[in-house]
């Protein structure tokens, strides 16, 4: 039975340690795992435009001895030409896996009855989980765990926010959720990773003030304008510049770490010193979306 990746909210703590640590094994001895994809194909399905999830996907799957086929759905044409399910059951037929950045939650929904091979969430409107399993890959070289630790997410509540909710929830890492008032994250949501909490004892804390975040091993930031939001540059710096992520919030809270999945906006969310600084971890997060995803890849498909 196929096993899709929609979001993290339906596994069990002890099913994201394990796919923590075969992110882990791949990446320490990757020509182990060079053939798990051998004759596989996969189809990149993007509703978005991309650098980080295209290019380490293609060159992801490619190690692990697969191929991947790329379409671009709105260069391409394929956009409203035919309905998302017969989209879907076409690719099926064909392809071993159908990975998809869309808009809207619902595609992927959709991907997942209509397909009888895996689909994995590239990034939607409600959760990015990619990204999530990246982050945490990351806090676990730096500190040698997730449990105990604490992240604190700074800005705007999106999708990245929510997949650093759950996957953190179920790695026992503490979580704070700092955002400008009517910016929180999506409240069924944070549910979610608050009923995975209870199960591991880790904390969640929502608030507007930044002093929430403070004894907090990590801060990430990331963009306030979400991809497609049209919403004026200059209305949106008045509301969050107060929550610019910059080296006095680093001294306050005493982070030993920034985060960021990018694309970054210097000195705007983060500033462009603390992006080049000695506690920056952006390129090594956009460095194990590729491990990650080879974790992904090589569990769903070898099931």
């Amino acid at each position: 039975m196929k096993q899709d990746l929609l979001t993290f909210a339906n596994w069990t703590p002890d099913a994201m340690k394990n796919l923590l640590q075969l992110a882990v094994e791949i990446k320490q001895a990757p020509a182990s795992y060079s053939n798990v994809l051998a004759g596989k194909s996969i189809v990149a399905l993007f509703e978005k435009p991309s650098l980080r999830t295209r290019v380490s996907f293609d060159i992801g799957i490619n190690k692990l001895g697969g191929h991947m086929v790329y379409l671009d759905v709105q260069s391409g044409n394929l956009a409203g030409r035919e309905d998302a399910v017969d989209t879907a059951a076409n690719l099926a037929c064909w392809a071993d896996a159908i990975v998809a950045r869309v808009f809207s939650h619902e595609t992927l929904e959709t991907f997942s009855k209509a397909a009888k091979v895996p689909v994995i969430n590239a990034l939607c409107d409600k959760y990015h989980p990619c990204q999530g399993l990246a982050d945490y890959l990351t806090m676990f070289e730096r500190f040698g765990r997730t449990e105990g630790l604490t992240m604190a997410y700074v800005g705007d509540g999106n999708n990245v926010t929510h997949s650093l909710l759950i996957v953190g929830a179920l790695l026992g890492c503490n979580q704070v959720v700092v955002t400008p008032e009517g910016h929180e994250a999506s409240p069924e949501i944070v549910a979610q990773a608050k009923a995975i909490a209870e199960k591991t004892g880790v904390s969640i804390v929502e608030s507007t003030d930044l002093s929430a975040a403070n004894g907090a091993d990590v801060i990430y930031a990331d963009t306030w304008l979400s991809m497609g939001d049209d919403t004026p540059l200059e209305v949106i710096k008045e509301k969050f510049m107060p929550y610019q992520v910059n080296e006095a919030l680093m001294e306050a809270t005493g982070a030993s770490y920034v985060m960021h999945c990018q694309p970054a906006h210097r000195d705007l969310e983060i500033t462009g010193s603390l992006i080049d600084s000695d506690k920056s971890l952006l390129m090594q997060q956009a460095e194990n979306r590729m491990h990650g995803q080879n974790a992904i890849l090589t569990q769903l498909l070898n099931a």
